[in-house]
């Protein structure tokens, strides 16, 4: 996906629009072994946030037969869904085909290959090629990749079987991992660098193709999509000070990315700090100083497929849902 820093998504935006979703999969130059490996250490170090949302999840989902992962990347949490939702296929959907090979690498690794499947195309359109309707959609930090987003969930309610759970993950807060005062520029740059991403993020939607601007009201938009039940349940990833060193670095990529592409919409101060920040040189960078810590919050909205007569769900099946 391509998980770039925005004060309502967090920091999986500095990496994962774009790619991911198919957006530029047809440029050439793609490092995609080094762009799936900054995915995978991302989802990685927020897996403790999604194992306890996938657990909330599981309350209300019991035994699909299949979910879906819309917009997956390398697919670290498809492979997540495998561990939880122990009878369920499992679909890794997404735009870039050398992420899926990641995807099903890491499923086979993790002994689940045999009940884990790809799909590769433009989202939401290639859900089409479902071979039976699903009873978990999963769309994480996605949905805004795409220029409809109000489309895009009705696209996604339609291939939910009867009593079937879409769950996106939008909003949330922005990331934290520095204090307001780090003993040198003017105090609050996280808060100027989440201005500027705000501003960031507004011209990336807009230039989607297809970009229509609708109120991000999650639950609404997915009572629109003819929905209901709608649930919203926001999970922490609290990883106080001295931040270990998966986090260290996560924070050294985060901030170079934004160094490298929106430095020149920071004053001269503000990118004078970045510098100081990311020189190992420095005992004041964040490669050494010991106050850097990670903090950010997701937000999961659920919402689930009416019911339409006396079938329901495929419940308990070994493989794909039985199709309705």
């Amino acid at each position: 996906m391509a998980h770039h820093d925005h004060p309502h998504h967090g920091d999986r935006h500095d990496n994962r629009h774009g790619h991911h979703h198919g957006h530029d999969t047809t440029h050439t130059g793609t490092d995609w072994a080094e762009v799936a490996s900054l995915l995978e250490a991302e989802a990685e170090l927020f897996t403790p946030l999604y194992e306890r949302a996938l657990a909330w999840l599981a309350k209300e989902v019991t035994a699909p037969g299949l979910v879906v992962d819309a917009g997956s990347g390398p697919g670290v949490i498809s492979c997540l869904f495998a561990e939880v939702f122990e009878g369920a296929r499992i679909v890794a959907a997404d735009g870039s085909a050398p992420l899926l090979e990641r995807a099903a690498e890491r499923a086979a690794r993790y002994g689940v290959g045999d009940r884990f499947g790809t799909l590769t195309g433009e989202l939401p359109g290639v859900l089409d090629d479902l071979e039976y309707p699903a009873d978990l959609l999963w769309a994480s930090r996605s949905v805004h990749h795409l220029g409809d987003q109000r489309a895009a969930l009705a696209a996604y309610a339609a291939r939910l079987a009867p009593g079937g759970t879409l769950a996106v993950v939008e909003g949330g807060l922005p990331a934290r991992y520095l204090p307001r005062d780090i003993g040198f520029g003017r105090p609050g740059l996280q808060a100027r660098i989440d201005a500027v991403e705000a501003d960031w993020f507004t011209r990336m939607r807009t230039e989607l193709p297809d970009s229509v601007a609708h109120t991000e009201d999650w639950p609404a938009l997915l009572t629109a999509a003819g929905l209901h039940h709608g649930r919203s349940r926001t999970f922490l990833l609290d990883l106080p000070a001295p931040a270990p060193d998966r986090a260290r670095a996560h924070v050294v990529a985060t901030l170079t990315r934004t160094r490298d592409r929106l430095a020149g919409e920071l004053d001269a101060d503000d990118r004078a700090a970045l510098d100081r920040l990311l020189d190992p040189a420095d005992e004041a960078s964040v490669h050494h100083r010991p106050d850097v810590f990670y903090l950010a919050a997701h937000t999961v909205h659920t919402a689930v497929r009416p019911v339409q007569g006396p079938s329901g769900p495929a419940e308990g099946l070994p493989g794909p849902a039985t199709p309705h």
